[in-house]
């Protein structure tokens, strides 16, 4: 009878043991996330429904969570992009200006916002590697660059509107879909571009690349990897994100020169809550969607309760300081 007592007792033991391992590795994000959107729930009963889940939170958090994998790969490799919030008003702006009320030019306006996005990719790309200039100055100048061209464009006001097919990437949803009711487009285009992404970052060895430049530039280039066109790729890839993010935006809400103001942060902020390095070597493409839900989730809450627009910049701040010094704690701890 002891003999069995004293088994029972090693078994237990061991499953608490390998239950407390596997909660170990889950990424704090999402239990974070979870425990801030059970509270905005209860404050507000329509996020407990399913339109409350998909066509309210979701479809208002796709956006962000698609800015936040661009971001997540140019962060992982060691660098930042911060002409993103640029590039979505010029996404919101021109698209408006191009359209002329034409809605056969929906699609051919939106090939058009791709090829920029490329060109601003590559230049902010090939101007880090090649030149060797920091990124967080290049991306800076792009900023303005690109907000100054918006303005200049626009004459300062935005102008036209968008026609109803343009509008269908932000606002259209899949009707009478089965325990969903309304599924929406935006989300649909979340979860192709997340599996791609995922696939691309995490199963190839262009993910394992960047993972590589950013802990350590010098021992890739000596590992033969292409420094160069890994990073322009990096920034492409942000760019061209952006592009979609600001369709996305565009769609779903109005035409404003401020429209991108901002969003910039709110990506760095986003894959640095899912657990991405500002000084790159580690990023998770899932990490940085729950870390966007988790963004929007918080800013909901922060509007719930009342909080002005200050608390939510706050926070921000907290988020991108929080992050890195951890950064900068967990290279001193290697070294």
């Amino acid at each position: 009878m002891t003999t069995t007592s004293i088994t029972n007792s090693s078994r237990a033991a061991s499953i608490l043991s390998n239950g407390w391992v596997l909660i170990k590795k889950i990424p704090p994000i999402y239990p974070i996330f979870f425990v801030i959107f059970i509270t905005v729930g209860i404050l507000n009963p329509n996020y407990q429904t399913m339109n409350g889940i998909f066509n309210v939170f979701l479809r208002r958090a796709s956006p962000l969570a698609i800015l936040a994998i661009g971001q997540m790969i140019v962060l992982a490799s060691g660098g930042f992009d911060l002409s993103v919030g640029s590039m979505i008003t010029f996404v919101v702006v021109g698209s408006s200006m191009l359209l002329s009320n034409d809605p056969q030019k929906a699609y051919s306006t939106i090939a058009i916002m791709m090829v920029a996005g490329v060109v601003v990719g590559l230049i902010n790309g090939l101007t880090v590697s090649v030149f060797r200039v920091p990124s967080l100055i290049v991306t800076l100048g792009m900023l303005l660059l690109v907000k100054g061209v918006v303005m200049y464009w626009s004459g300062g006001a935005p102008k036209g509107y968008f026609t109803d097919n343009y509008r269908w990437f932000g606002r259209g949803t899949i009707d009478n879909v089965p325990i969903f009711g309304k599924f929406p487009i935006a989300l649909i285009i979340l979860l192709v571009i997340s599996v791609l992404a995922w696939f691309i970052f995490h199963r190839t060895n262009f993910g394992k690349q960047i993972l590589a430049i950013g802990d350590n530039v010098r021992a890739s280039q000596l590992s033969g990897v292409r420094v160069r066109l890994v990073r322009t790729t990096a920034f492409v890839i942000s760019s061209v994100l952006a592009v979609v993010s600001g369709v996305l935006i565009g769609g779903y809400g109005g035409i404003s020169t401020n429209v991108g103001n901002g969003l910039e942060f709110q990506a760095v902020s986003a894959a640095v809550i899912g657990g991405t390095l500002l000084l790159g070597g580690k990023g998770s493409v899932p990490n940085a969607i729950f870390g966007a839900f988790t963004l929007e989730a918080l800013f909901n809450l922060l509007n719930l309760l009342g909080l002005p627009k200050p608390y939510k910049d706050a926070v921000q701040g907290i988020i991108i300081i929080g992050a890195v010094a951890y950064a900068a704690f967990s290279t001193r701890k290697k070294r």
